[in-house]
């Protein structure tokens, strides 16, 4: 599989993208996959806050806010 270097934190808003790896470490790992961030799941940025940080993100029909560090280690195609 090759990588594009791209990861959530990349998206504008309105834009979409398919998860291709999780780099991430841990329990934010684990929670990250219970919410449904695994490869092959389509991921669309809502909307950004007015300073970035955190930024909110349809997956699978629910909407969630993600901090960047985190957002940093989603993988997407």
């Amino acid at each position: 599989m090759q990588n594009s270097g791209r990861n959530l934190t990349n998206l504008y808003e309105g834009e979409s993208g398919q998860v291709t790896l999780l780099l991430n470490k841990g329990g934010i790992k684990r929670r990250l996959q219970d919410l449904g961030l695994v490869p092959g799941t389509r991921v669309q940025c809502i909307q950004k806050s007015p300073y970035g940080d955190p930024v909110a993100y349809g997956i699978r029909g629910a909407v969630i806010a993600l901090r960047c560090d985190d957002a940093k280690g989603v993988l997407i195609s």
